[in-house]
C-alpha cells in the first residue's frame, strides 16, 4: 500500500477547510441529494462527499457506509486531492497503491474507486465526490465526465457557503 502524499500547499488547503467551517457538521440535503444521485446513476453501493483534513477523511455526505470518517493514511481520497484529474481505479486488487489497503482487504472491500477532486481554486483541492463498488468496473470518458459535473455541483455549494461568510 502506498500512503497518500501530502500536497505541497497543505497549510493553505487546511486553512481553507477551517474557513469553510463544515467539518463535523450535521448532514445537509443539498449534499446528500448529489451523493444519492451519483449512487443511483452509477449503480454503485457507495457515494461520498469526502473532505481531507490533517489526519482523516471525513464524510460530509455518506450514502452506503456506516462510518463518518476513516484515517487519511488509508484513504483513496487522500491520493485524489493531489491532482485535478479524477482518480480512477477500475480494479484495486491490480493497483500497487491500493491492493494491500485495509479498505480493499477488509470492509468495505473496495474493488472500484472513482473520485473527482473538489477544486476550490487553482491547485486547491479539499476533498472529493467519490463512488465505490465492491466489484471491479470499467468507466468510459462520458461516465467520468458525469462524475466531474456532479463534483462541480458540490464545489459550487461550498463556494456559496464561503460567499455567505463574507
Amino acid at each position: 500500500m502506498k500512503f497518500p502524499d501530502i500536497p505541497t500547499n497543505e497549510c493553505e488547503r487546511l486553512g481553507f477547510l477551517m474557513e469553510l467551517a463544515i467539518l463535523d457538521t450535521p448532514p445537509e440535503s443539498r449534499y446528500d441529494e448529489i451523493t444519492r444521485e451519483a449512487k443511483q446513476f452509477f449503480e454503485v453501493p457507495v457515494a461520498l462527499v469526502s473532505l481531507i483534513d490533517a489526519d482523516r477523511q471525513w464524510f460530509k455526505s455518506c450514502d452506503g457506509l456506516d462510518v463518518s470518517e476513516t484515517g487519511r493514511d488509508i484513504s483513496f481520497c487522500g491520493h485524489a486531492v493531489n491532482h485535478d484529474e479524477i482518480l480512477y481505479v477500475p480494479n484495486t486488487e491490480e493497483d500497487l497503491r491500493f491492493r494491500t489497503n485495509p479498505l480493499v482487504e477488509g470492509e468495505p472491500y473496495i474493488r472500484f474507486y472513482a473520485g473527482a477532486p473538489l477544486i476550490m481554486r487553482p491547485d486547491l483541492r479539499i476533498g472529493t465526490l467519490c463512488i465505490i463498488d465492491r466489484v471491479s468496473r470499467e468507466f468510459d470518458e462520458d461516465q467520468l465526465a458525469v462524475l466531474r459535473r456532479m463534483a462541480d455541483k458540490i464545489q459550487d455549494e461550498f463556494l456559496a457557503v464561503m460567499e455567505n461568510k463574507t
